[in-house]
């Protein structure tokens, strides 16, 4: 077999380890001692790790561990196994690496090279897994290779070899993972002291019951037979020993199942009940604390509802219960407030803290709670011995009420409500008096006597008033003035670092008061007194009450005083059934809002309404209920502004002598919908430096963190199309916005995340500019469509005849999609709805932009004759210098010029969208040091995609030139694919993948192409875009058969030099009888000869193939089964059964063909 013959040594140190795989290769050695009596080829593929795969590369393992399943965790990148840092390394990581490697559920998540210290590079560290990801290479990280970690903080990681199927995450089915296999068990082969380890391996407490006969139904896995023997200590069922079992004849219908008393991992203590108190968690099978450090209400609920605890009270820190001892287990936590287990939630990692027990956190949850309805009305259900209690009408009174909707921060008592007025419940009975005095502060603190016999029927119900949490003083309405917050009983203040329009809305919505017209701090309102109860309050804008923001913790605030208390500004007034700026007019008045009749109300009030909701100026009041009648009160003061007001509430009032009015009567309105943002200094109105009215002064934004997201919510907002690109000299006056963190969804700009108004480190050299586009294509995709016009704010149809090529030409560059393929008469995009432009369109062809075209005199024209375009979708991102069209430096399309992207913070997320924008599936390597070589011109810097985006252009970045970067540290990746089959062209059904019937793609739909329409000169392009060489021969009359497809019948007329078919013009074909018979075929060059070298026979060896003259080997991360039968059956060898890397059969030389086939 030549210098590397297939001995049993070799294979056993090319297999360490795996014993399935060694038994394997001795098969495999023993068809080779039979040398092949066939024509058989014995191609044995390896990938470069020199571990037997099928078809996903392997890139993580765990090493020096009792099994496959725990370990040292180790990665593949770059073809070298290194490390995991094990900063902030914890459960929600550790699941990700037992799911990529079928290991089941993560039992633990370790540090400190608990399996041992690794070598050679760490790659991986400050790992932020959300958990659902497939692999840890998805996971975000500080970047390849970037730590401050030596292998004393390898991260390791051990996964339970066992699972329960069928149940819950305690009961179910029995399954054992063996092999790589999961296999349901025997149930004679399983007792009791075996169950103890199985719960106990899967953090489920004691056995409750081993059930055999399928009681969880039987599985469809493989059976396991062996008698399992665990002594019942051990840590895990593969540690148990076993024997050979005398029932051999086992079924799915005595598979095992078992019921676990599924553990608690969570407990309070210290506390007056085991609902409150300090938070201790169970690891590695020791009680320890929990740190306060970003402690709040979030985590708080996740433990209480661990603990069917009911709601959060109060999240505690400081040791309110008193200090722990052991194990400071957790530390900055990170709950969303949706997990199951406090052990779900992210933190720091187990350990890792910066605290001691003085910092210790506390819960108090409610042991009452109303069901039914609201979080202050519903049927009253108490916590006694665990279990949720119904409460009997009998023993529940109006003083009791007082405690409970005091317990439940819900205000006082409306009404007691008896005969189940919320339902029966089917929870057990509460049938004992309470007795409380009505000033206890929680109902488990009130005495209760004798039972009496009760019934379902008659579940107490109560509603309460809803108390307030938040309130604003200090305005000149409820509905402004500084943020105050009721916690444990005492009003505090909000810090206004980072305070903005999104915590604003929150306050606004829970009071009732509308939308915020404004977010101050620096005590604007005056500075408050108290405690200074949150700082740092980051509200997604969805919340119901400011509480359930994330924040610093209750009282945590870094050094905040109350010059800096927050405050907020919201309307009182609102516009109900038509949009933000037009419909019925409500006000709000005694926390009440009220429909205003139309005899009490004239345009100079409309004035001060629309400055007001920061619509502009009142285009129509309407009576006689315009938008219908409303179910309000009705509002029948007259309202006598003087038109020059702030807000409505500002105006003087006095009674009305229509005092009959009725809902019929209902005042509408009807404003301009004022713009809040603008662009100034450029050609048009869609083009310009960005500035945004604040206070009534016009202001500037500065270009921290501005990008493409951020432009497209202007553009949007102004009804400008898509964003291209601009800067625009420098402003003046206030910076209003900082730290643009947008979206991409928001409807103004005023609604993305900042850094607060007025707060920035910038100056005027800064000031961010967008150029918008005035055209679009409507009903196609991005590129292709009707077009429209923007003119005058209106977007506007164009008649087919006034527009030609060069017109095409200018309207393909300014929405960046690369060349005109095709223009459209006669509504080929449907009739659009808008108004038609008429006026001869008079382009050179080599203007940026469609309205710097001249323009002439008028035709007639109708819907009939809309223009549609088809653009070539021009690349704005490409691979170079690699060995192939998917690897290569990143490089970018910006501005008319290609560009690079710095490899700083650049990762796996970054890779992917690359990745999947070219076409090349998967993301194998993210490099970061111009591995590629080092590119020139701009570089693009910050890159952060989320790994969904469609284009990289899409993902947030610094912006272009922004950065401290240069070409040293150029991006790179390396694609799984290969993108010979291209995004646009495909060869269906021949013999090898540079042969055959020819499919085109157009609109997403892959098409047939009639031999009548298609020539020599088209046949380059499409062999060259598909990497195959020249065209050999162009067949017609479906010589490699009929495919199923449309079919494509105009005239392809390439040149012969374009790079992609669908940079080719086409024409109408005169050929419209084209049928399946004539379907066109294409046989390329692609490569001209291959051969096997370096072994003993013709049908193994080396693969080597020549290409366009010249010999090469093939890569064999780009090699798979399917190439291989390929290969076997041109060489008349029989199949493949195998292939191997690593140089097995020697090194190579020349060109390594990395994409040969696809």
């Amino acid at each position: 077999m030549g210098k590397r013959g297939l001995t049993g040594a070799s294979f056993s140190s090319v297999f360490e380890g795996a014993e399935e795989r060694l038994v394997l290769c001795f098969e495999l050695m023993k068809i080779l001692e039979q040398k092949m009596m066939g024509s058989c080829l014995m191609l044995i593929f390896l990938c470069y790790m020199g571990q037997l795969i099928t078809s996903d590369l392997v890139n993580m393992r765990l090493v020096d561990g009792h099994s496959r399943c725990a370990g040292r965790v180790e990665v593949l990148h770059r073809g070298q196994w290194g490390t995991v840092c094990d900063d902030f390394w914890d459960m929600a990581d550790a699941a990700v690496v037992c799911r990529e490697l079928d290991c089941g559920e993560p039992v633990d998540a370790l540090g400190d090279a608990h399996f041992g210290p690794g070598s050679g590079p760490i790659w991986m560290s400050y790992v932020r897994c959300t958990g659902s990801e497939s692999k840890l290479k998805n996971c975000g990280s500080g970047g390849w290779g970037k730590h401050y970690c030596g292998h004393n903080k390898d991260a390791g990681v051990i996964c339970s070899g066992v699972k329960l199927v069928g149940g819950s995450r305690c009961s179910g089915r029995l399954e054992i993972l063996h092999n790589q296999t999961w296999m349901s068990v025997c149930d004679a082969v399983f007792d009791q002291q075996d169950a103890e380890v199985v719960c106990r391996e899967l953090d489920c407490g004691a056995p409750v019951q081993v059930l055999g006969a399928a009681a969880f139904d039987k599985g469809d896995a493989q059976m396991w037979t062996q008698e399992i023997q665990c002594r019942g200590n051990e840590s895990q069922i593969h540690l148990c020993p076993t024997s050979p079992s005398h029932e051999n004849n086992c079924s799915h219908n005595s598979d095992v199942g078992l019921v676990c008393a599924e553990r608690v991992n969570v407990r309070l203590i210290g506390g007056h009940r085991h609902c409150a108190g300090r938070v201790e968690v169970l690891h590695r099978g020791q009680w320890g604390t929990v740190c306060d450090d970003s402690w709040d209400m979030a985590d708080a609920a996740v433990v209480c509802r661990e603990l069917d605890c009911g709601e959060p009270v109060d999240a505690l820190s400081a040791a309110h219960f008193g200090s722990g001892s052991g194990r400071v287990w957790m530390s900055t936590l990170l709950c969303t407030g949706t997990e199951s287990t406090l052990k779900n939630c992210g933190s720091s990692g187990w350990g890792k803290h910066y605290c001691d027990h003085s910092e210790d956190v506390g819960v108090i949850c409610s042991g009452v709670r109303l069901v039914g309805d609201s979080r202050c009305s519903g049927r009253l259900e108490i916590l006694h011995n665990q279990t949720w209690m119904s409460v009997c009408d009998a023993v529940f009174d109006q003083q009791d009420a007082e405690v409970v909707c005091r317990e439940l921060d819900c205000g006082a008592p409306v009404q007691v409500l008896g005969a189940a007025a919320f339902e029966k419940g089917d929870a057990q009975m509460w049938t004992q008096e309470i007795q409380c005095r009505g000033n206890e502060s929680q109902i488990r603190l009130c005495p209760t006597i004798h039972d009496i016999q009760c019934s379902q029927e008659n579940s107490l119900g109560l509603i309460c008033s809803d108390f307030e949490t938040v309130r604003l003083v200090g305005g000149n309405s409820p509905c402004s003035g500084r943020v105050e917050v009721h916690h444990h009983g005492q009003w505090g203040t909000v810090c206004g670092n980072d305070w903005d329009e999104t915590d604003a809305a929150v306050v606004c919505r829970e009071l009732g008061c509308g939308e915020p017209l404004d977010a101050l701090f620096a005590a604007h309102f005056g500075p408050g007194s108290g405690p200074i109860w949150m700082s740092y309050v980051d509200c997604s804008g969805s919340e119901s009450t400011l509480k359930d923001c994330r924040t610093k913790g209750w009282g945590v605030h870094g050094g905040c005083y109350h010059h800096s208390d927050a405050g907020v500004i919201c309307s009182g007034v609102r516009l109900v059934g038509g949009s933000r700026c037009s419909g019925r007019l409500e006000i709000l008045h005694n926390q009440t809002w009220l429909s205003v009749c139309d005899a009490v109300f004239d345009q100079q009030d409309a004035e001060v309404v629309c400055r007001e909701l920061d619509c502009g100026a009142p285009v129509q009041v309407l009576g006689a209920a315009a938008f219908d009648k409303g179910d309000a009160q009705m509002w029948t003061q007259e309202i006598q502004c003087r038109g020059n007001e702030s807000q409505i509430h500002l105006c003087p009032t006095s009674p009305s002598h229509e005092n009959n009015c009725s809902h019929d009567s209902d005042v509408g309105l009807i404003c301009t919908d004022r713009v809040n943002v603008r662009l100034v200094g450029g050609h048009s109105r869609c083009a310009g430096r960005v500035e945004v009215l604040h206070r009534g002064q016009w202001g500037t934004v500065c270009d921290d963190g501005w990008d493409m997201t951020d432009a497209a919510v202007v553009c949007r907002e102004l009804d400008c199309g898509e964003p291209v690109d601009a800067q625009f000299g420098r402003g003046s006056g206030p910076i209003w916005m900082s730290t643009l963190l947008c979206t991409g969804t928001e409807s103004t700009l005023k609604n993305c995340g900042s850094s607060g108004w007025g707060k920035h480190g910038c100056d005027h050299n800064k000031d961010v500019g967008v150029i918008c586009s005035g055209v679009r294509l409507v009903g196609g995709s991005h590129c292709s469509g009707r077009l429209e016009i923007l003119h005058n704010q209106t977007w506007m149809s164009v008649c087919d005849a006034v527009f030609d090529q060069q017109d095409a030409e200018v309207v393909c560059r300014e929405l960046d999609c690369g060349a005109p393929v095709q223009v459209l008469g006669a509504a080929a995009f449907g009739k659009g709805d808008t108004q038609m432009w008429t006026q001869e369109i008079q382009c050179r062809g080599n203007e940026s932009f469609i309205r710097l075209c001249p323009t002439s005199h008028d035709i007639q024209c109708s819907q009939e004759n809309n223009v549609g375009l088809i653009c070539s979708d021009f690349e704005t991102v490409r691979l170079v210098g690699g060995n192939s069209p998917c690897s290569g430096r990143v490089e970018v399309h910006h501005d008319g010029q290609w560009g690079t992207v710095c490899g700083w913070n650049w990762d796996m997320a970054d890779a992917a969208v690359v990745c999947r924008e070219m076409g090349c599936g998967d993301p194998l390597e993210a490099w970061n040091r111009a591995s590629f070589g080092q590119g020139s011109g701009p570089v693009l810097s910050q890159v952060a995609c989320i790994g969904s985006e469609s284009t990289l252009k899409n993902c947030r970045s610094s912006g272009w030139d922004v950065h401290y970067c240069n070409h040293q540290y150029d991006a790179g990746v390396i694609c799984s694919g290969t993108i010979n089959y291209g995004r646009f062209t495909r060869l269906s059904d021949g013999p090898h993948l540079c042969s055959g019937r020819l499919e085109i793609l157009h609109n997403q739909t892959w098409m047939s192409v009639c031999d009548a329409v298609f020539d020599q000169q088209d046949a380059d392009v499409v062999c060259k875009s598909l990497d195959c060489g020249a065209p050999v021969q162009v067949l017609g009359a479906a010589a490699f058969g009929k495919g199923d497809t449309q079919m494509w019948t105009q005239e392809i007329q390439c040149r012969g030099y374009e790079s992609h078919i669908q940079n080719c013009p086409s024409s109408a074909s005169n050929n419209i009888n084209c049928t399946h018979d004539n379907h066109l075929g294409l046989i390329c060059s692609g490569y001209t000869d291959l051969r096997l070298v370096n072994s003993s026979d013709s049908c193994s060896g080396r693969v080597e193939l020549q290409f366009l003259s010249k010999w090469g080997t093939a890569c064999d991360a780009c090699w798979d089964m399917r190439a291989a039968s390929v290969l076997c059956g041109q060489l008349n060898c029989g199949i493949a059964v195998s292939v191997v890397g690593s140089d097995w059969f020697g090194e190579g030389s020349g060109e390594i063909w990395a994409d040969v086939f696809d």
